[in-house]
Parts: C-alpha cells; sequence; structure tokens
C-alpha cells in the first residue's frame, strides 16, 4: 500500500521534497526541491518540452514575465472570478473550502459554481459537515474568495491595495498577450501551438495534500489556436497526444482515466482531466480544454488592439478559437513518484526502490570504489566518476559497505551502480549492477558511456556485458 506518509518520508529522508522554511517551523503549501528533486523536475520539464516543442513542428516557446499589466488579470476574468468557496468555523476560526467538506461526506460540487449556487448545496448538507480543525458544525455562509496574489511592485504610495499589482495566477495569459507577436515575427500560422513552463502563483486557503495543491507552482502549458471550424477536430488530436503522452513517461494505464467536467464555464465547447491515481485516490492531473474564442475575445476589448487573423490564401478574417492543455509540474513529480515508489522482499528484507522511467531517474550512475581503504581503486573509480559526469548525472559514494551503498542509490531510483573493484586493476573492466533486477554484468571500462546510454534508451541489460553470477 503507497501511502501519503511514505511518499513524504521518502521525499524528505532522500533529498526529494523539502517543507519550505523548514528551520522555522515550515511554511504551509510551499515545497523545495531538494537535490534529487530539482533533478526529476528538471528531467520532467526536459519531457514535456520535447513531447510539445522539439519534435512538434507547429508549436514554439514562451517564457513571460511572472509580473503583468493589471488589466490583463481583468480582462481574463480573473480579478472578479477567480476564487474558491469558503466558510469559516464560527468557533476556532478556521477557514475551509466547501467543495473540500462536501467532497468528505460524498457529495459533488464544483469550485467554479456561482455563490447561491454552492451555498444551497452546503446548506442542504450543513448538518453532516464537520470543521476539519476542531470537529464542531458552527460554520458561517458560504463566500468568495480570490486566489490572486497581490504585490506593491513599483508603488510606493499607501494605496497600492486599490491599484494593485498581481503575480499570475496562471501562465497561459502570457501567452495570449503574446500571441500577435509569435505570429508577427516567425513563420507559424494557423494551426499553431505557442507552449511555456513557468511560475503561477495562488493564494490558496486549505492546500493540502502534498505536491498536488500548492500556493507556488511551476505549470507546463500549451495554448493551440485554431480555425473555429477545427477546434473539437484538433482537440480530440490533443487530448490523444496528451493521453499518450503519460503512457510514455511511465505511469500505467490502469492508474489514468479520463474526467469529463460536468458544469463547462460558460465560454468552453469542452473540458476534460486526465485524472492519476495518487495516493489519496484518483485526482486531476491534467487538464484538457476547448475555450472557444474567449480569451483573445476579451484581450482585443480591454487592449484595443484586434487579435483577428487573417487567412493569407482565402482573405478570411476571424479570432482563432484555442484548445489548451494544462499540467503542474509538481503534480507530475508526485504521480511518477508514486509510480515509482516500490517495496519488494528481498530474501528476509524489504528492498525500497524508486523505480522511475530511466529517462527521469535524477541519477543515471553511482560509481563505487569496492573499498575506500584501498588508493588504487578510489584512484581507479574515481577517473570513471569525471569520465562519465560529463555525459550523465552520477555520483560518487566510497561511505559504507557496498551492500548499503546500493540500498542508498536503490532509494534514489540511480539507473545503474558501477563497482571498481581488484579485477578491474587486472583487465580494465568493471562490475554494472542494474538498479530493477539487482543482477550484475562485467563491461569494459572504455565501453561504460555507450553501454550505459543503450540501458537509459531501454536495451536489455543482460546483453550489454558479460553475466556475473
Amino acid at each position: 500500500m503507497i501511502t501519503m506518509e511514505k511518499i513524504v518520508s521518502l521525499c524528505k529522508r532522500r533529498g526529494f521534497i523539502f517543507p519550505s522554511s523548514d528551520i522555522y517551523g515550515g511554511f504551509a503549501a510551499i515545497y523545495d526541491y531538494g537535490p534529487y528533486g530539482v533533478e526529476l523536475a528538471n528531467a520532467i520539464k526536459r519531457e514535456w518540452w520535447k513531447t510539445m516543442v522539439q519534435l512538434r513542428d507547429d508549436i514554439v516557446g514562451l517564457d513571460s514575465a511572472i509580473f503583468m499589466h493589471p488589466k490583463i488579470w481583468e480582462a481574463s476574468g480573473h480579478v472578479s472570478g477567480f476564487s474558491d468557496p469558503l466558510v469559516e468555523c464560527k468557533d476556532c476560526h478556521t477557514r475551509s473550502r466547501v467543495d473540500h467538506l462536501l467532497e468528505e461526506i460524498g457529495v459533488e460540487a464544483d469550485e467554479k459554481m456561482s455563490e447561491e449556487e454552492i451555498n444551497k448545496i452546503f446548506l442542504e448538507n450543513k448538518e453532516k459537515l464537520k470543521c476539519p480543525n476542531c470537529g464542531r458544525k458552527n460554520f458561517t455562509e458560504a463566500k468568495k474568495f480570490n486566489l490572486l496574489v497581490k504585490s506593491n511592485l513599483g508603488n510606493f504610495t499607501d494605496d497600492w491595495d486599490k491599484k494593485p499589482v498581481y503575480l499570475r495566477g496562471e501562465t497561459c495569459q502570457g501567452i495570449y498577450v503574446n500571441y500577435r507577436n509569435v505570429l508577427d515575427s516567425t513563420r507559424v500560422r494557423i494551426p499553431f501551438g505557442i507552449a511555456q513552463i513557468g511560475k503561477a502563483f495562488r493564494n490558496e486557503i486549505t492546500a493540502r495534500q502534498f505536491l498536488f495543491r500548492t500556493r507556488e507552482f511551476d505549470q507546463m502549458e500549451m495554448q493551440y489556436f485554431v480555425h473555429p471550424d477545427k477546434e473539437m477536430d484538433e482537440y480530440e488530436k490533443l487530448r490523444k497526444a496528451r493521453w499518450q503522452y503519460y503512457l510514455d513517461l511511465g505511469l500505467k494505464k490502469e492508474h489514468l482515466k479520463w474526467n469529463k467536467h460536468k458544469n463547462l464555464v460558460f465560454y468552453a465547447k469542452a473540458a476534460y482531466d486526465i485524472d492519476y491515481k495518487f495516493p489519496f485516490g484518483f485526482s486531476e492531473l491534467e487538464g484538457v480544454h476547448a475555450r472557444g474564442n474567449y480569451d483573445l475575445s476579451q484581450h482585443t476589448k480591454f487592449s484595443g488592439k484586434d487579435l483577428s487573423y487573417v487567412d493569407s490564401k482565402t482573405g478570411e478574417k476571424y479570432i482563432p478559437h484555442i484548445i489548451e492543455s494544462s499540467v503542474g509540474v509538481g503534480r507530475t513529480v508526485f504521480a511518477v513518484l508514486t509510480e515509482a515508489y516500490t517495496e519488494e522482499k528481498v530474501g528476509k528484507e524489504i528492498r525500497l526502490v524508486m523505480k522511475f522511467p530511466k529517462k527521469l531517474a535524477p541519477v543515471k550512475v553511482a560509481i563505487f570504489p569496492l573499498l575506500r581503504n584501498k588508493p588504487k581503486l578510489v584512484k581507479k573509480a574515481k577517473e570513471i566518476f569525471n569520465d562519465l559526469k560529463t555525459d550523465f548525472v552520477c555520483e560518487f559514494d566510497d561511505n559504507g559497505n557496498i551492500g548499503k551503498r546500493y540500498r542508498r542509490q536503490d532509494e534514489i531510483g540511480t539507473v545503474v551502480g558501477i563497482t571498481a573493484d581488484f579485477q578491474t586493476l587486472d583487465d580494465n573492466t568493471v562490475t554494472m549492477r542494474d538498479r530493477d533486477t539487482m543482477k550484475q554484468i562485467r563491461v569494459k571500462i572504455p565501453e561504460l558511456k555507450d553501454v550505459v546510454q543503450r540501458i537509459i534508451k531501454g536495451e536489455n541489460f543482460l546483453e550489454l556485458g558479460k553475466l556475473v553470477k
């Protein structure tokens, strides 16, 4: 049974994820990525970028600023409508999201509902709901709480709260307002997409569930601009591509499912989530949405700039419709950690091993001298380490017996271990150990880079060297 406690414990113990500001008691719903966590997150970002941009001729990249003109958030509807339904316990003053409280008793409610709609469902079930902090049932009415994070950037007066600047609540608005710049400065034409990876911020009151819902996070988003008549055709193509992406990322098919939105925002044509089976159950990993022309129409209205597209062949003029793919880096990291977490019996012991897909493993190679008190073995192991680290993320480890070193590397998901032993000094070969099977082969040192590369690409480990009995 993979529990939240096991994942969180491993992440802190082995340097994947730390609570932010830990020495000061932590800072709720903010996390720091440790040495292995940042490698894992970067590998996921690289894979997403490769799939979404590098391998696509019709999608280009962008990195827009975190701070943007405040009118952008008015145009997008975030200032007036980007909010969560909240209630406050009158006894202990704990604030809770209404949809989360209702979820605990098996009642469905959508955070996008109006204040009146959510209050109606809340009042119908009020007697069944308990404060998660004190357990009492003494709540206020539900109110909408805006999630945008305010800043006083560049404003030194006392009235900055009346004219605030915001940290961006999502990355896609930077794509929309750069749509015309990209169109005018590159060779792309409709249909085309713009992809971006970057920080977003949300003033979540009841953030919970580890990396699943945080106040600061990285988003990976792609907005695809299409002819109005082609929107749904392109939408189905995108859905198919995004589903396959997660299978290629190493997530099991039975741990994924589509979740169709029952309550669409007024401008949307369709909205599905790809849900993953996290330790607490199935929940949203990625959103795939058909958004119509709402976004560009709003920015045309508020900016006064015409964002319509003119087809150079037909002369047709229209405002493009948009389909999007939106996923958080943290949620993907959480899903990959959950998928990789493996406890298996080896003899009388339980081995904990993170069976990451090899392309995502934070560390690809660990290099050991068999004994740390033998200078010739240490020197040879260091030579191998210095050579391999130019091509792979590597670790050198000479602390403790070789079995304990293997176990440490298993827990961070290192793909292969390489040991310089006494035979190495005689014939210039090393022992290479496979993470998943624990089988060992002998490999010639000059061939190590090629062998490691082939293992990462998925070739059979045992066919790449001489099996050690």
